[in-house]
């Protein structure tokens, strides 16, 4: 009887212990070392024709009859398990129901709407409801039916949601354009909470170039902005919805000082990072982050006419005009005819020359 050996590692074998496969004889480990067994159809083949992935093993027949790769992961899935989308193009499950939802650090190029020298870019976060391909297909079929208002990401700090961001608008274009009662009807359809969570924010961007055509200007005037904060913390803090332990967390004040050059100076030097009353770490735009989020759209309306009239008064007021300003001249002195939407939740929420009226819940 002649002798046999195992094609790959030579050692000798008998016909008991070794085993034909490709036309070789080998022995158990150096089969289990090369090869694979396809797990659709159970055939054997080499480890470097598995026409799958890190999950299956494919034979290249099994593949091209019942499976595809994923558009978005490129996991290999089987084609009756896949989501299809209006280009035909495959998913899987997860993918396909995150689609929509782009990544944290999704910035795509501004598209500026409405006239003017000041736009406003929004972030609502929404929880609760879930994180969904289908819900923010919904949302994004309502703001973005015949331009591009919106886009939506993931966001870490959130349980079960997402993150609404509109592209920069001016507040005429938010009060008058923006379908923010739509959108945010479907948004609670689809069970979605804002304020009634205790994650959610609303953030509201403003172009720094609103302030002056230098950064010198811009930053002289924004450093009124913080004054105007810090002197009437007590009232913003009522305003914001938010309580004391949430603001330290998510959006905590610089602490007052006595001129707005040192609470600028005091605030360059980054002690709470992007988490400020008032980001300014972003190039282009200062983001207001002190407000909790909402669903009802008076309050972002309100809150959009609040953050104007500060980059108002900010514009309009030197340093030791801006402050003498009290709270009580500072809502005195609000045009109902500019800013309906604020007056409203003022009075609503006690802020306003002792003329509360009737609060209606928020959502």
């Amino acid at each position: 009887m002649s002798e046999i050996i195992c094609a790959c590692c030579h050692c000798e074998l008998s016909e008991d212990t070794g085993f034909w496969f490709d036309d070789d004889f080998y022995c158990q480990d150096c089969l289990d070392d090369q090869t694979y067994i396809c797990d659709h159809c159970g055939r054997r083949i080499w480890q470097d024709d598995n026409a799958g992935d890190s999950d299956i093993v494919l034979c290249q027949r099994c593949y091209d009859e019942c499976y595809t790769v994923c558009e978005e992961c490129n996991r290999v899935i089987h084609q009756d398990s896949a989501e299809y989308d209006d280009y035909d193009n495959p998913y899987c499950s997860n993918c396909y129901d995150q689609g929509s939802i782009h990544e944290y650090s999704y910035k795509p190029d501004p598209i500026f709407y409405g006239d003017g020298n000041r736009y406003f870019g929004v972030e609502l976060e929404i929880d609760v409801g879930g994180k969904s391909r289908s819900s923010a297909d919904k949302l994004l079929y309502i703001a973005n039916y015949n331009d591009e208002l919106i886009y939506i990401k993931s966001d870490g700090s959130l349980n079960d949601g997402m993150e609404i961001v509109t592209h920069p608008m001016s507040l005429e274009y938010h009060k008058s354009e923006m379908p923010w009662t739509k959108l945010c009807e479907k948004a609670l359809d689809l069970d979605y909470k804002s304020h009634k969570t205790t994650t959610c924010g609303l953030h509201i961007h403003v172009n720094r170039t609103t302030f002056g055509e230098t950064r010198e200007i811009q930053d002289e005037r924004i450093s009124r902005v913080l004054y105007f904060v810090e002197h009437h913390w007590e009232e913003l803090l009522r305003f914001s919805r938010r309580n004391e332990y949430t603001m330290n967390r998510w959006a905590a004040r610089y602490g007052y000082k006595n001129t707005p050059k040192e609470i600028l100076e005091h605030a360059k030097k980054g002690c709470n990072g992007r988490y400020s009353c008032i980001n300014l770490q972003n190039w282009n735009t200062v983001e207001f982050r002190m407000f909790r989020g909402t669903l009802k759209v008076n309050t972002i309306l309100a809150t959009l006419e609040l953050v104007d009239l500060i980059c108002q008064y900010a514009m309009t007021f030197n340093d030791e005009e801006i402050s003498k300003v009290s709270w009580t001249e500072f809502v005195e002195g609000i045009d109902e005819e500019f800013y309906p939407e604020l007056i409203t939740y003022l009075k609503e929420r006690r802020l306003y020359i002792n003329e509360p009226i009737e609060t209606i819940e928020e959502e």
